[in-house]
């Protein structure tokens, strides 16, 4: 089993120096328990009880009026008591008071508290209108909410603050436990550096006894001071962090978050998030689709995919996820058993460059079916196995049973360690085979058979590449059989689509180039300043709009702003026919809707009927443009996240953006390939590589396009609120923007 243990790191490596107060926090050599209790059960009893056993032995001072001292040690009836400025206050007192405690703390040169409690908000709303006598002086501005306060007094001593609303944090490497809940002791150490904004998620995580121990694992709660971030940097500071787990319900000081991130992937560190709640990209204007294609979840999804981060729906799947990512980084200590996989084994059998697919063994055909269902639902690939690894499975095979992937070995059941396990090895010597797995039913068997875990490790221990147990049922699963598998670094996955998806972001993962940041394009300082220009009349009309794409290599349709009807006229004989007209009057922002949009007006007498009809309808202001080449249509945007700032979005276009929920986000900027990349996500991929015999769209030039919107994203993000190009016409030739709304900032 797993232990608590000291770092061998030296103190503070890898810190941020304008930080030096968090390596106090997270390496507390004294702490001030605040609340500490005799009252058995309490909270202040059990807080005193978890911090004394910290195997770093941090000097402990119990703080509360009532005592004279708590279990041998004296008690001081306030901070200010206490004979030295400590390096962590636990704050285990009421909300009322919290501010008069944290203050002693700050008064007293304490470096960082813990603040376990909600911290209310006290604010009282001010008297509204019926409150107030005629002519009576407008109601003075309520003061500063708790948390607020609790904050500034922080920040103005230079502490560093976990919580409020938090369940504390667990510093294995180092030995320090800072919990006012009984967790087991000792703690599991081992390679993931968590971080989560929900308590009781920290103690599930503590005690999943699943095959994953901690270097670092915080309950961050509100984060009014010290966000995850800070965390994570210090974790990375730690040798043994291998793989990260966050379990986040908002995105707090968004450029640390992205600088760790850049760490974290630099250094292909996995990391598994967990999110909850939204990131609020979707309040973007509600005139521009972009915004509502975006949605609430735009920005963790742009996030994720910039950082290669591996996000999970679920616990289950996070756990799973953790699992399998911890034993991957595991060097293990050589076995003691002899059908144990050797550490050489152990570090090599994870190495692969390119993902080909899976492999599974079934003992239920019923459950092999379920099992394909549910691998095409996740987007897992069953490898293609060569005739040589057929012919094995054959000469292992039951008459009848196909020697297929996956493969269903069950007859008679005779010699059911040999058969399960020559299957699985035969599958994992296969070139096409990136990680196999034993999928079947963990149960307990009555009779005593070990069969199925003795397989899974005698095919372990023969091969490089990874072998997991699959179980289908996680209610069912033998618990000894599972403590057997992880021990001798077999993950056991417990469930079928957590386990799917856990074994989909491994291979992602192995088969994913070196991360770095991409390089941001230099501003080119002439055309922002032509890019502005645009921008400021393109409140007034359409053709600056699409004016400013070109400035951004983004082809658009030819179109000229009219004012009346000969206008309108020589614009169509410039432009030439057919044309198309559209209203430009402002405050129309979806011209379409309105019966703004006028197609294939082939003659000047046709122009002119057009344009008298627009102009009675909705007022004289028109573009005449020019007539696009049918293609398939597409909707690009740019939308500002208040967190992560301009985000690019690529879905269907024309009247399928409001029809189908098809899109991509991403964080700019975005390259060729990233581009093709959007693109392939999309279900209208099909389309744009020609289905039914269509001619296949120019994917360079709508490359192009994503490209260029990129680079306006970068250079002009501050100045837009929202930018819709809808519809990109794409052809075999050209992705052409036929219409455009920006609304700036």
């Amino acid at each position: 089993m797993v232990t608590e243990f000291h770092s061998q790191q030296p103190p503070g490596l890898d810190q941020p120096a304008e930080r030096p107060a968090l390596l106090a926090m997270l390496e507390a050599r004294s702490l001030a328990l605040v609340g500490a209790s005799k009252r058995e059960g309490s909270f202040g009893a059990r807080m005193l009880t978890e911090a004394a056993k910290s195997a770093a032995k941090p000097v402990i001072y119990p703080v509360n009026p009532r005592y004279a001292d708590i279990d041998g040690r004296r008690c001081y009836p306030s901070i200010a008591d206490l004979p030295e400025p400590v390096d962590l206050a636990l704050l285990a007192v009421p909300d009322a008071a919290l501010e008069q405690q944290l203050t002693l703390a700050a008064d007293h040169g304490c470096r960082s508290a813990v603040i376990f409690g909600n911290a209310h908000e006290d604010q009282a709303p001010g008297p509204g209108p019926q409150h107030r006598q005629p002519g009576a002086a407008p109601a003075v501005a309520a003061a500063p909410s708790l948390r607020r306060r609790l904050a500034s007094v922080a920040r103005s001593a230079g502490m560093e603050l976990c919580g409020a609303g938090c369940m504390g944090f667990a510093n294995v490497s180092h030995g320090l436990r800072v919990m006012g809940y009984v967790e087991p002791d000792p703690l599991p150490a081992g390679p993931v550096a968590l971080v989560t904004h929900s308590g009781s998620v920290f103690s599930t995580m503590l005690r999943s006894r699943r095959a994953f121990g901690f270097t670092l694992a915080v309950s961050s709660g509100q984060e009014l001071v010290t966000p995850a971030a800070s965390y994570l940097s210090y974790a990375l500071g730690l040798p043994d962090t291998k793989v990260i787990g966050l379990i986040l319900e908002a995105m707090r000081q968004p450029d640390e978050l992205r600088k760790v991130l850049a760490r974290a992937a630099e250094r292909d560190l996995p990391v598994v998030l967990l999110t909850a709640g939204n990131s609020a990209s979707g309040r973007a204007m509600v005139t521009a689709h972009s915004g509502a294609l975006a949605g609430s979840d735009g920005g963790w999804e742009a996030l994720v995919r910039y950082y290669g981060i591996h996000r999970v729906g679920d616990l289950a799947e996070l756990a799973d996820a953790l699992e399998l990512f911890a034993l991957r980084a595991a060097r293990r200590t050589p076995s003691t058993h002899s059908d144990g996989p050797s550490p050489l084994k152990q570090e090599r059998r994870w190495a692969t460059d390119v993902v080909r697919g899976i492999a599974t063994v079934h003992d239920s055909g019923l459950e092999r079916a379920h099992a394909v269902d549910v691998a095409d639902e996740v987007g897992v690939a069953f490898a293609s196995i060569s005739d040589t690894t057929k012919a094995k499975l054959e000469a292992l095979l039951d008459p009848g049973l196909l020697a297929t992937n996956p493969l269903d070995v069950w007859g008679t059941g005779a010699g059911t360690r040999e058969l399960f396990a020559g299957s699985l090895s035969a599958l994992a010597e296969d070139e096409s085979v990136d990680a196999v797995a034993l999928a079947v039913d963990l149960i307990t068997e009555l009779d005593g058979d070990t069969a199925y875990q003795l397989a899974a490790l005698d095919a372990a221990n023969r091969t490089d590449k990874p072998v997991v147990v699959l179980s289908n049922l996680p209610g069912a699963i033998d618990q000894d059989a599972a403590v057997l598998l992880r021990s001798r670094g077999v993950p056991v996955l417990e469930g079928l689509h957590s386990g799917l998806r856990a074994l989909r972001d491994l291979l992602e993962h192995q088969a994913r180039a070196a991360w770095k940041e991409p390089a941001s394009p230099r501003p080119n300082l002439p055309r922002q300043k032509l890019a502005r220009e645009l921008l400021g009349r393109s409140r007034y009309t359409g053709a600056a709009q699409l004016a400013l794409l070109r400035e951004y290599g983004i082809q658009a349709a030819r179109a000229e702003r009219v004012d009346d009807a000969d206008q309108a006229l020589a614009a169509g004989a410039r432009i030439g026919y057919p044309v198309v007209l559209k209203t430009d009057e402002p405050g129309i922002a979806h011209k379409s809707d309105v019966g703004g949009v006028i197609l294939g007006l082939g003659s000047d007498a046709d122009l002119a009927a057009a344009y008298a009809d627009l102009a009675a309808r909705l007022g004289p202001a028109a573009l005449v443009c020019e007539t696009v080449p049918p293609g398939t249509e597409l909707a690009l945007g740019v939308v500002g996240d208040p967190y992560l700032g301009p985000l690019i979005v690529v879905g269907a276009g024309g009247i399928l953006v409001e029809l189908i929920a098809d899109r991509t986000v991403a964080l700019p900027p975005v390259s060729d390939e990233q581009a093709l990349g959007l693109l392939a996500e999309l279900k209208v991929s099909k389309l744009l590589a020609g289905a039914r015999g269509a001619v296949p769209a120019d994917l360079a030039a709508i490359a192009r396009a994503i490209t260029g919107l990129a680079e306006l994203a970068s250079e002009l993000g501050q100045d837009i609120e929202a930018l819709d190009i809808n519809p990109l016409i794409c052809g075999p030739a050209s992705a052409i923007a036929a219409d455009a709304l920006i609304i700036p900032r």
